[in-house]
């Protein structure tokens, strides 16, 4: 039996879920940006930093598990 290829396009007709566009992940990154240049700089920057890059995680996470709630159900099954 040979191996199905997992780089393959999917079959005609078959859609490929692309994520919502989000600032989600710049944001993220500055936050943890701000914690990282915070430690050499003051730690009110270190924590505003931590807190963004925080509160960017939980709302990136939940909105990843809310779009990959909405798919199909067959969407994971490996073909």
């Amino acid at each position: 039996m040979m191996a199905v290829d997992e780089t393959q396009a999917p079959p005609i007709g078959e859609a490929i879920h692309m994520p919502e566009p989000s600032v989600l992940p710049i944001l993220n990154a500055v936050g943890v940006t701000l914690a990282l240049v915070g430690v050499t700089l003051s730690i009110a920057v270190t924590v505003i930093g931590v807190l963004l890059f925080l509160v960017t995680l939980v709302k990136w996470i939940r909105a990843a598990a809310h779009e990959l709630s909405e798919l199909p159900a067959d969407h994971h099954a490996s073909h």
